[in-house]
């Protein structure tokens, strides 16, 4: 059942994940193998600069059949999406964007013999009934949010065409991406990149959070490495597909302040929880992650230290330039 990736799309390519994503697939199967595809203009010039770019919205099947069409694709990393904050200020769309383009997305796979599709879950999936430390693998998924929803009903959807149709789907629970590239996208862990920008630029920071507020957190480096780690690996060793726990590093507000503090003395950090602490709260502090380990080899690179001293330096790097 695992067929080799040849030819790549990816949607939803300008966003926190998508635009570093796409890079780096291009650096590893050839940049004329991957297009990258959104409904904005990509936020730098590399991304388009660097291969193949089409203006997709993906609630729009034909455009999406045209695409995989005009250049073949039989591998598809399926990103585009309305995030947690942003779905509960507007749910019609998010529903919209992350169930009706999903479902598009795997119908389009279906019927053009797509080898495999990435389709990214959240920790979004849990809820206040969700065991928070850590949260299992196999648990209560009851999500308080729109986006939470989506995913639960993303992951289910994906197990689905797996079982069904022999659909060859896989997705992982992310936590907080935290990345120097791309800026904020309107999710509930935002505040671990903003941060960082207003303590370079500023040296303080309002947080909408609270001080004592736990959550899991993943580098960019090591949600791209979970991405192609999974996709890359041997579909018979898989027992789950669509929902797989991926754990990075878990740290409260405060101990993040204090770390980038380390390197900023003068920084000040305060909190002032806004509506975003509600979903924050509904989320667990840690996940358990065995079965990615045990079934495709996953472990991250990245704890605290290492994060923010390499966050800061790629951040300064791109503020100066």
């Amino acid at each position: 059942m695992t067929r080799e990736m040849k030819r790549i799309l990816v949607t939803g390519a300008c966003g926190q994940i998508g635009s570093e994503l796409t890079l780096a697939l291009r650096e590893r199967y050839g940049h004329e193998n991957v297009v990258a595809s959104d409904i904005r203009t990509p936020p730098c010039a590399i991304l388009q600069d660097s291969g193949s770019f089409e203006f997709l919205d993906v609630t729009r099947r034909e455009a999406l059949e045209a695409i995989v069409r005009k250049y073949r694709i039989d591998t598809i990393y399926h990103l585009a999406a309305i995030l947690s904050a942003t779905g509960e200020k507007n749910p019609h769309l998010a529903w919209g964007v992350n169930i009706n383009g999903l479902y598009n997305v795997l119908e389009v796979a279906r019927e053009h013999d797509i080898a495999r599709v990435f389709v990214p879950s959240s920790i979004a999936v849990f809820g206040p009934e969700t065991p928070r430390d850590p949260a299992p693998q196999e648990t209560v998924l009851r999500p308080t949010t729109m986006y939470g929803l989506t995913k639960v009903t993303g992951e289910l959807l994906g197990a689905y065409y797996v079982r069904r149709f022999g659909l060859d789907v896989r997705g992982v629970r992310y936590p907080g991406i935290i990345s120097a590239e791309t800026p904020p996208g309107g999710g509930t862990t935002d505040y671990a990149v903003e941060i960082f920008y207003e303590a370079i630029q500023h040296k303080r920071y309002t947080c909408f959070v609270r001080e004592d507020t736990v959550l899991p957190m993943m580098y960019m480096p090591d949600c791209i490495r979970a991405a192609i780690m999974l996709m890359e690996a041997d579909f018979s060793r898989l027992r789950h597909h669509t929902d797989f726990n991926v754990a990075g590093l878990s740290f409260s507000a405060g101990e993040l302040a204090a770390e980038i503090k380390k390197h900023i003395p003068d920084f000040v950090c305060e909190y002032a929880p806004d509506f975003r602490q509600q979903i924050a709260d509904s989320w667990p502090r840690t996940v358990d992650d065995r079965a990615a380990r045990e079934e495709w080899g996953w472990a991250p690179q990245y704890d605290l230290p290492t994060m923010v001293a390499d966050m800061l330096e790629q951040l300064r790097r791109k503020l100066q330039a």
